[in-house]
């Protein structure tokens, strides 16, 4: 079954400089978060929005991309048994996300995301519905009556 990239992640040693960067090349805004970390708004409606944010002290800087799947553990599994290796385990982030990390046998970092494999389904539109307008009247023009001269 296919499963679709839905976040991108730019980490590095300075996140302020990355966010000047990427906002002068591209017109990208962010939205800081906790930590640094912001959500990158492409400000497009086509493509996919991403993250922004400072590696650890020890950590090399990176971009990771995130695959949305319904089962992160049974694919880290999969990974390993590929021959990668889980670098971040299934970790929840209360009220926002559910995801995990893992490295491809070249060293590549990939992330996953929890969410259904299907889109969501378009709300359908309500039909407009028109009410038949009455039938118009006939009239006839009346002429316009003279005005009599009369008293003052």
């Amino acid at each position: 079954m296919a499963a679709p990239v839905t976040h991108f992640e730019i980490m590095g040693k300075d996140a302020q400089r990355l966010r000047d960067f990427y906002a002068n090349l591209f017109g990208w805004s962010h939205n800081i978060m906790e930590m640094g970390y912001g959500m990158i708004d492409t400000g497009v409606k086509m493509g996919i929005n991403g993250g922004l944010g400072q590696v650890q002290e020890n950590q090399a800087p990176c971009v990771t991309f995130y695959v949305q799947v319904e089962d992160i553990q049974g694919h880290l599994d999969k990974a390993v048994g590929l021959g990668g290796a889980v670098i971040v385990p299934v970790t929840e982030v209360p009220g926002m996300v559910i995801f995990a990390q893992f490295k491809d046998p070249e060293g590549n970092l990939v992330g996953l995301l929890k969410g259904p494999q299907e889109p969501p389904k378009p709300a359908r539109a309500k039909r407009a519905t028109a009410k038949k307008a009455a039938p118009k009247k006939k009239t006839t023009r009346r002429k316009p009556v003279a005005k009599k001269k009369g008293r003052k």
